[in-house]
Formats: structure tokens, C-alpha cells, sequence
């Protein structure tokens, strides 16, 4: 438990965004959707050593880049079911600032249930804050599970989608439609596209807002030990 108190808020300022919420939730193997046997063995072993605090700190840091190489591997490894669950959420309604397929999905929240729903990973609320997760890539880059963005309200980054294959993608467009699948190469959405991210386990947050995702990860914790 000193640990968690003592070595997270610190871990939080200067670890990977990937690697912070694969921890927390390795901590609780219920809130890990597709954790996997390896990481859940990685972790004990990690956390009970009785070491002095830099050590552990070094110890942790060595942890997380094991965590953000599983994750990378995970989204390139679990592409193709990653799509097969964005596909099975095709038709849900649009929604601004809602966070369940049963309420409907804003164009930022389907992405984040997709992800979290396939493999346990939080990503940030915002589209603009999602744009700073992982590496940049090339148009010409894109594989499946990369995500996608688009200026759509003179603004950067202000829309999100998951790249599919075959140039194209799956989104929550806007109000009044529903999620579907549209192609980069239209008119429309070739004009608006902002640039694309490669989940890899980085990320450039600043810490306010690593801070706020550590937040939810730990009241994703709370509720999943009340159930």
C-alpha cells in the first residue's frame, strides 16, 4: 500500500501515459479487460520487493517499459479484434459527452470505449489530449488500430476516428448520425484530416492532465472492488 501512496504520484510525472494505466490496472487484474497471464505475474514479483525508495523507483521505471513494449504489442497484435469491436458498435447513436454505447458515443468517446472495453487502456476524454498519446505518423503509415484526425470546427484535432484498413475509418461523425465507417479519401474528410498516432505506449501530456487520467484509473478502481 506505501507503494501505491508514496511511488504512483511521482511515477505519474514522468512515465508513459500507456505504462502508468497498465500498471494501476495490473493492480487490479478485474479492471484489465484482456490483461494478459504475463503481465499479471510481471507485477507481484515488481511490487513486493523490499528496496529502498530510488531503487524501487528505478525498479518501477524498468517495469513501465516492459508494459509500454506489451501495450505496443497488444494494439498491433489485437488489430483486427480491436475493428471487429468498433464494427460491432456501428449504428450507435451520437451523443456529446456520453460514455456508453447504451446512451450513445461522441466522436472522442468511442474511440476511448473501443479501447478500454478491447484492452483495458485508458485514453484521454479529449480528442486534442488523445492527439498527444503515442508517435506521430505518415498518411502513408496508417495500419489498423492507429488513430485518425480531422480539424472539423476550425480547430486541430478536434475529431477522432480508428483507422480500418483499405483508406478507411470508423467513427462517431456528429449529432443527428450515427457510428459508421467513411472513407479518408472523400471530399470531406480528405480536406479536414489533421495528421494520425501510432499507440506505442508514449505520450507528451503535460501532468494536469496525466493527473486527471490517474484519477480515473483510480475510481475505475474503487467501483470495480464495489461491485
Amino acid at each position: 500500500m506505501s507503494f501505491q501512496k508514496d511511488l504512483l504520484p511521482r511515477m505519474a510525472k514522468h512515465m508513459p501515459l500507456a505504462a502508468l494505466t497498465a500498471l494501476i490496472l495490473a493492480m487490479s487484474p478485474a479492471m484489465a479487460v484482456d490483461a494478459t497471464p504475463e503481465a499479471a505475474k510481471d507485477a507481484p514479483v515488481e511490487l513486493v520487493k523490499e528496496t529502498p525508495k530510488e531503487s524501487m523507483f528505478q525498479a518501477g521505471k524498468s517495469y513501465f517499459a516492459r508494459v509500454s513494449d506489451r501495450f505496443a504489442d497488444s494494439v498491433t497484435g489485437k488489430s483486427d479484434e480491436l475493428i471487429n469491436r468498433a464494427m460491432e458498435v456501428i449504428g450507435v447513436r451520437y451523443r456529446w459527452d456520453a460514455e456508453l454505447p447504451q446512451s450513445g458515443l461522441d466522436g472522442s468517446s468511442f474511440v476511448g470505449y473501443v479501447f478500454k472495453d478491447k484492452l483495458g487502456f485508458l485514453l484521454p476524454r479529449k480528442s486534442t489530449q488523445m492527439s498527444r498519446v503515442g508517435k506521430p505518423i505518415t498518411r502513408e503509415e496508417l495500419q489498423p488500430g492507429d488513430l485518425v484526425f480531422f480539424n472539423t470546427m476550425r480547430l486541430t484535432f478536434s475529431h477522432v476516428g480508428i483507422y480500418v484498413g483499405d483508406n478507411k475509418f470508423i467513427h462517431s461523425p456528429s449529432k443527428g448520425t450515427s457510428v459508421r465507417v467513411d472513407d479518408l479519401g472523400s471530399l470531406y474528410w480528405d480536406k479536414r484530416f489533421d495528421g494520425a498516432r501510432r499507440l506505442d505506449g508514449s505520450d507528451n501530456l503535460g501532468d494536469t492532465e496525466r493527473q486527471e487520467l490517474l484519477n480515473e484509473v483510480n475510481k475505475l478502481k474503487r467501483k470495480s472492488r464495489s461491485l
